[in-house]
């Protein structure tokens, strides 16, 4: 019998044999711990309290002796009061200006296009960028003040690859008429799992819902969703007074992600 077969006969348990090792498998992937006893859960909860505590104090070691150090020297520019919750991940030779007061999740990529001599991404004062945000920069995206990015978001000014089959083929570059800046102007939010293709502009305050795919400029102050996406409302989150410069403070949505 071979290793898969032996495998499938255990996971069918035709035979008393083949179902007890079926139980003995479970037990090891899926073990059913008994409740700890009222007495040890004063001490286990400090314990668990300190392995979390030693996890942030290393993490925070790491950050600020090793990911900022080597972040800012792979920047063009670096304001002051840059948060970061892990290094990101830049391949190529895009240029990257980082305005004040900036947060960055973890796990964010930035990937360079072939055809522009100096692509460049702008992150502007306070703007946010949350977890697993992939950005590509084939000629420049800007995101401007008190903009926000959701995590697992995806970002690019060209489609990476031409429109014609053939050339695909050949893993030609994009045409330099296909690649078109990205642009998200100040106050606005950016809904998790969102794309923004090449050559949009999200107008100032507006929002994008969750998992849309944005083709076409959004005009600033409305609601739009979907795939692709569409302005559901005009006029949509106009500020009643003008906020304190700096008011929101980073990380927001770290903490919305953590709730």
């Amino acid at each position: 019998m071979g290793f898969n077969a032996f495998i499938r006969a255990v996971k069918r348990g035709e035979t008393p044999v083949y179902r007890l090792l079926r139980s003995l498998a479970k037990l090891v992937t899926s073990p059913h711990i008994p409740r700890v006893p009222r007495f040890l859960k004063p001490p286990l909860r400090v314990l668990y309290e300190a392995h979390y505590g030693f996890i942030t104090l290393g993490r925070l070691f790491i950050t600020v002796f090793y990911r900022h150090p080597l972040f800012q020297a792979r920047c063009a520019s670096v304001g002051k009061g840059l948060s970061i919750d892990g290094l990101p991940y830049v391949s190529g030779h895009t240029e990257i200006h980082i305005g004040d007061n900036v947060w960055l999740g973890g796990r964010i990529g930035i990937f360079s296009g072939r055809m522009i001599e100096h692509p460049r991404l702008i992150i502007k004062d306070y703007a946010e960028l949350g977890w697993n945000v992939q950005i590509t920069v084939s000629k420049e995206v800007i995101i401007e003040e008190h903009a926000r990015v959701s995590f697992d978001c995806r970002i690019s000014d060209s489609d990476g690859h031409p429109r014609e089959a053939d050339l695909r083929a050949q893993n030609c570059p994009p045409k330099l008429e296909d690649i078109r800046p990205v642009r998200i102007c100040r106050d606005a939010w950016i809904g998790n799992g969102t794309h923004i293709m090449k050559g949009v502009t999200i107008g100032e305050g507006a929002v994008i819902g969750a998992n849309s795919v944005v083709i076409s400029d959004i005009p600033a102050f409305s609601l739009a969703m979907g795939n692709p996406a569409e302005v559901f409302f005009h006029n949509f989150g106009r500020p009643s007074k003008k906020a304190p410069a700096g008011a929101a403070g980073n990380g927001e949505i770290a903490q919305e992600q953590k709730a």
